[in-house]
């Protein structure tokens, strides 16, 4: 009745597999647990994650090579035997012990349905700080405001969505960082029906701040690229739609002096205990404004 699908990179999902497992056989259904690996490299936990096959209805494929979480969800998909599929990032976990029959409560009024994400209300370690204030502030989202813009407030890190549609819209397969754009992009232009409910999931893994500005940096980066292959629309992102009014104000160049003035100070903030949430916004838009002079450039 459902496949439950997790890609897998150096990271513990014991308990995450633990407890869906248990939610699945309590809820008396049939299902399973495919997991992907994707050349991990931490053999420790790697090789933890394999005992998980141990399991009755639970597969571990391993990868020798890294080809990414697109390519990772898509062979996971082929492989799954059955038309609903449940998709989990390894470092989650279900909120609630019903999480799985929720979703199942609701399979049949939605093509695509999201539950919403969470963090911790405990504050991580003062290096972690900015991707956790960055989740509370900009990922978890109620409901109420999840509908208001259905597409875009998806995470993709926990979905119940039909495997038809997964793969005919999840079809770029580089190993490019924030590929998820181009999946919503392509679910709005399916008119994909998105079911948004209260059943989240609580996101545990976090990077350092610097782990996490380079991730935005390679973020950016593939956002170009695919606005360049009309992939993604050039006002999908908030920060696409700030350097449009930018751009419109002829404002453009101006803001990159200015920023330019206050860049260390604004550096010093992101890496520190207390990073700030608008200086983030900052340091992408002008990371995004120079890229994107350079690539109107190249193209002349």
């Amino acid at each position: 009745m459902i496949s439950i699908l997790i890609p897998v990179f150096n990271y513990d999902i014991t308990l995450l597999v633990e407890q869906i497992y248990k939610q699945a056989k309590t809820a008396l259904i049939e299902f399973e647990i495919l997991l992907a690996d994707d050349a991990s490299t931490d053999e420790k936990t790697k090789n933890k994650n394999q005992d998980v096959s141990k399991l009755e209805y639970v597969h571990v494929f391993s990868f020798q090579e890294n080809r990414g979480r697109t390519f990772t969800r898509n062979f996971l998909a082929g492989k799954a035997k059955f038309a609903t599929l449940l998709f989990l990032d390894a470092d989650v976990l279900p909120k609630d012990s019903s999480f799985l029959i929720r979703f199942l409560e609701h399979h049949n009024k939605a093509d695509l349905i999201f539950g919403g994400i969470v963090y911790t209300e405990e504050k991580p370690e003062n290096n972690k700080i900015l991707r956790w204030k960055y989740g509370k502030h900009r990922e978890a989202k109620s409901v109420e405001i999840r509908i208001k813009n259905p597409y875009i407030s998806i995470i993709s890190g926990a979905i119940f969505i039909q495997k038809d549609l997964f793969l005919s819209t999840n079809k770029e397969m580089k190993n490019l960082y924030g590929l998820d754009s181009v999946f919503v992009e392509n679910l709005r232009k399916e008119k994909a029906k998105v079911l948004h409910i209260d059943n989240p999931v609580i996101h545990l893994g976090l990077e350092t701040n610097s782990e996490f500005l380079q991730k935005t940096i390679s973020a950016l980066d593939a956002l170009i690229k695919l606005e360049k292959k009309s992939l993604v629309s050039l006002d999908y992102r908030p920060v696409q739609k700030a350097y449009l009014k930018l751009e419109s104000s002829k404002m453009r160049k101006i803001f990159i002096f200015l920023y330019k003035i206050f860049e260390k100070m604004i550096e010093k903030n992101l890496l520190s205990k207390n990073p700030s949430l608008f200086y983030f916004d900052l340091f992408k838009l002008n990371y995004y404004c120079k890229i994107k002079m350079n690539s109107d450039h190249d193209s002349i």
